[in-house]
């Protein structure tokens, strides 16, 4: 049966139009808009209303003449065909290949706003993913199927260095002895919004540089693309990445770049929509819509596969208290924030080790998992780390003069520490290995006596190799 055809737009509103005497048409429903110079544009139901229904459209309502533009309801959903050859491809927000290459032959399409996993069937997130990033693999660590957002700031590295990780992400053990899973059974879901032609570009040519790109499926929405196709990009991407995760059997990582862009665009609709707006003119249900993407990450009972979401978004003004981090913080499993007064002495990451937090980050580690002394060596680090940045803080005010040695010996390790731990290279791929013994060398430049949070046993197994590594 041909799709009814109407001509009965009544007016429209920024990216959105409204079409009268409709008949079945359903909620998100894909629409077909034909313009009187033979132009075609696509849409979706936002809301019906008896015989009037509102339609958001993809490429805007510029240039629309509503007295001879037909439309066309199709009677199914937005769709993204999938298949596993995805990898290796660059994709445009709506899913459709930018790379000159070839349409995808799809094994099958799905449905973009996926399927709810049902709470009984998820299994609970486990075995440590490694990044190569001492920071977060060291003080907090990344386990499969966590949701693990990175809190940045206009200005800052997050870009470079989410590339880092999508370069350098991989499973490494666990209790299914996933350590001896291939190179091929992990990849990696890069979708960026609202990202700049340059920002585009250097993603692309550091993943094809890397080889990274062999294992990545790019969808990049820019900035100057509508800001609706900024709404459907993060939910094709985690499509694509359930579908490599739940049939495929992949390891799969996702990065969402930039959040803030997604909300800012969900503001721009609720407004044109004139809804009552919630704090700071965002929309009343934007929790809600950000947790239909964030709680698409996870692992299933009898699927090898998972899904590991690593969202980043920039805090405007740099404040932890607007909505979107504050919320995203509510349904997330901790967060990575990244500090401006590390960016501006030069280190990279600027990874703000103190209130960063990976609230799964002890049930991925340990003996056959990472090492056994991960946990204590961690706990360790951060005591020595804050304790130093306290005697710092007191030698400001009250003069090194003040300082006993034990403050003096902190003080310094939280400088080695910053300058060793957090500094590392931008190509630079740590092992946990290596980030664990990293710990042990810089423990050596405090007192064995401060050493609370760690066992003896490994004291003198670990310690007096790093120890003699030095000496």
């Amino acid at each position: 049966m041909l799709p009814k055809e109407y001509r009965t737009i009544s007016g429209l509103s920024g990216p959105l139009m409204m079409v009268e005497n409709t008949t079945d048409v359903r909620y998100d429903e894909l629409v077909e808009i034909e313009l009187f110079s033979g132009e075609k544009r696509r849409g979706r139901v936002l809301e019906i209303e008896s015989t009037r229904a509102l339609v958001q459209v993809f490429e805007g309502t510029s240039g629309i003449d509503v007295s001879n533009t037909k439309v066309h309801f199709l009677g199914r959903v937005l769709t993204l065909p999938v298949a596993r050859s995805m990898l290796g491809r660059a994709f445009n927000g709506r899913g459709e290949p930018i790379d000159g290459g070839a349409n995808l032959i799809p094994d099958k399409r799905l449905d973009i706003n996926g399927m709810p996993m049902n709470p009984f069937s998820r299994d609970f997130p486990s075995e440590f993913i490694q990044t190569g990033i001492s920071t977060i693999d060291g003080l907090n660590p990344m386990v499969r199927g966590q949701k693990l957002p990175i809190f940045s700031a206009s200005g800052l590295p997050h870009n470079r260095m989410a590339a880092q990780i999508a370069r350098q992400a991989t499973v490494i053990g666990g209790a299914d002895k996933v350590a001896g899973a291939k190179q091929e059974d992990f990849a990696v879901v890069f979708a960026a919004m609202g990202i700049t032609f340059e920002e585009a570009s250097f993603f692309m040519e550091d993943f094809r540089r890397t080889g990274a790109l062999q294992r990545t499926a790019l969808y990049i929405n820019l900035a100057d693309d509508p800001a609706i196709e900024r709404i459907t990009t993060p939910r094709i991407a985690l499509t694509a990445a359930e579908y490599l995760a739940f049939e495929c059997d992949m390891h799969v990582v996702v990065i969402l770049t930039d959040l803030t862009n997604y909300c800012e665009a969900l503001r721009e609709i609720s407004a044109a929509r004139k809804e009552v707006p919630g704090r700071r003119g965002y929309p009343g249900y934007l929790y809600t819509d950000l947790a239909t993407m964030y709680e698409r990450a996870g692992r299933l009972k009898g699927k090898s596969g998972s899904i590991t979401q690593i969202p980043i978004l920039t805090m405007p003004e740099d404040d932890k208290t607007h909505p979107i981090p504050d919320l995203t913080g509510y349904i997330t499993e901790g967060q990575i924030i990244l500090s401006r007064a590390l960016h501006r002495r030069g280190i990279y990451p600027p990874v703000d080790v103190l209130p960063s937090l990976s609230r799964l980050k002890d049930k991925g580690i340990g003996k056959d998992r990472t090492r056994e002394d991960h946990a204590d060596l961690m706990n360790q680090l951060f005591a020595a780390y804050a304790r130093g940045k306290e005697a710092k803080e007191l030698a400001v005010i009250l003069g090194e003069g003040a300082l006993t040695e034990e403050d003096k010996a902190f003080a310094k390790f939280s400088d080695v520490f910053e300058d060793k731990y957090i500094r590392q290279g931008e190509y630079e791929n740590r092992t946990i290995e290596e980030t664990l013994d990293l710990g042990w060398s810089l423990l050596t430049l405090i007192p064995t006596k401060e050493l609370k949070r760690i066992r003896d046993a490994y004291i003198e197994k670990y310690l007096k190799k790093a120890e003699s590594a030095k000496g």
